[in-house]
């Protein structure tokens, strides 16, 4: 095998790689000959086949897997003889007619085209200063959260009288067919549907037809649904619900007490306000962890200035492209960004990927360093995690997981990520300050590219 560097500037290495016809030839020789006594047939006894026989049967099939295993055999051999960290998959590029070279009339010549990683020394863990914002929930908080979990968990009794009609706030048990243009849709039939009125899980404009409307009663509700509606075919059409109200229910006062802790299944309004409180103080967690992740990401970003390897760039900002294109086509573009041109957002996104491949890169060397690792119980936590929001198909989607190495990649590196970020922050300096619920809670302006 001839290697030839053809080129090596800043992080793009370019290598032409030559492996002799005869050299393929011979690979598949001793392929042919293991096979060889194997093999099964008509006409032959076994292991009895000549070897002319079974490479004019199989012959071009062998040359190519031959050829095949050659490519990724002498291109890991030439990243490893040239001690290079590739920063993603290498490109390979044939310079013959592969067509010749399985009919072993050519040499194999390509080119292998790679990035390489960076070198370059992060910064000391140690030497960071963070300051984590907290905030512990108060006993008013707990009496609100547990008065509304009352009022969710309410129940409603049928009205009674001699003109029973639908307020704001009852609960209506109804059958309904909807159409658009005549036609019932899909999805658009129902029976004995409890809706409350006022909870907006309807179409806009659904509910609020329903006020007054007697039991036993039928009426005809005409709305149009959203230009944002989740069923792409529905978009902006008009449509018509006829609606039998089979039922009329006023809700009963809720209150928060024994009755309803036993309502929830447990043992007892102590218990419950427990509950209540340690959600509350996970979701505050969660939101010092949000804000504390930042401030260490722009420290990060703040520290570390060097060459980025551009197919990794130009990969991340295709990824964000494509997304910025999906959200203008839908109109769903931030305002920010809806009166620029696209050379403009271009610009700003580029930013963004070229923020996100440096924190990649940042986090993935501390990681290195210290040998940070996604464990097989971790990896496989998440597999299950990922699949049990398929429901009746989770485990379909689990095979689908364990047996797919780039679904578990996209998996494993936010654990990673994950794990690197507690890494640094058990080293760093970190100052914790109390601050209100507003201030932790507020949404802040982010930096370019944070959060990816």
């Amino acid at each position: 095998m001839q290697v030839v560097e053809k080129s090596g500037e800043g992080l793009s290495r370019v290598w032409g790689v030559t492996v002799p016809a005869q050299d393929l030839t011979d690979r598949l020789e001793a392929r042919i000959a293991e096979i060889t006594p194997t093999l099964r047939i008509k006409g032959f006894r076994p292991g009895k086949v000549p070897t002319a026989h079974v490479r004019r049967l199989y012959g071009k099939a062998l040359m190519s897997e031959v050829v095949e295993q050659t490519l990724s055999e002498s291109t890991q051999k030439v990243l490893e003889d040239s001690k290079v960290r590739p920063a993603g998959e290498p490109d390979l590029k044939p310079e013959t007619d592969l067509a010749e070279v399985i009919e072993g009339r050519a040499d194999l010549a390509y080119e292998i085209a790679v990035d390489v990683m960076p070198e370059f020394e992060p910064v000391d863990p140690a030497k960071l200063s963070l300051t984590r914002p907290v905030y512990e929930p108060t006993d008013k908080e707990v009496d609100e959260a547990l008065d509304e979990l009352a009022k969710q968990n309410r129940t409603y009794v049928p009205r009674t009288g001699k003109a029973v009609k639908a307020k704001d706030g009852d609960m209506v048990v109804i059958d309904f067919v909807g159409r658009v243009g005549g036609v019932a849709f899909e999805g658009g039939t129902a029976s004995d549907v409890e809706l409350v009125l006022g909870s907006g899980q309807f179409i806009p404009g659904f509910e609020t037809q329903l006020v007054g409307a007697k039991p036993e009663s039928e009426l005809t509700v005409k709305v149009t649904f959203p230009e944002t509606y989740q069923v792409e075919t529905l978009r902006g059409k008009d449509a018509e619900f006829e609606v039998t109200v089979k039922e009329v229910k006023a809700p009963v006062e809720a209150k928060a007490d024994a009755a309803l802790a036993e309502r929830l299944g447990v043992e007892s309004l102590e218990k419950l306000r427990e509950l209540i409180t340690t959600n509350l103080e996970q979701q505050y967690a969660s939101a010092t962890r949000f804000k504390l992740k930042r401030a260490l990401l722009d420290q990060l970003d703040e520290k570390h200035d060097f060459p980025l390897p551009p197919k990794m760039v130009e990969a991340e900002f295709a990824s964000i492209w494509q997304q910025v294109q999906q959200d203008k086509e839908s109109g769903q573009l931030p305002e920010d960004d809806a009166g620029k041109s696209d050379a403009e957002l271009q610009a700003e996104y580029r930013k963004i990927a070229e923020r996100r491949v440096r924190l990649g890169l940042v986090l993935a060397e501390i990681g290195r360093r210290n040998n940070v690792a996604v464990t097989e119980a971790e990896l496989a936590n998440a597999m299950r995690q990922e699949a049990l929001r398929y429901g009746a198909q989770a485990q379909q989607v689990f095979d689908l997981l364990r047996n797919n190495p780039n679904a578990q990649a996209q998996l494993r590196a936010p654990i990673f990520e994950d794990k690197v970020v507690d890494l640094i922050v058990e080293n760093a300096k970190v100052k914790d300050k109390k601050v209100s619920k507003d201030d932790l809670l507020k949404e802040e302006e982010l930096p370019a590219g944070y959060g990816g």
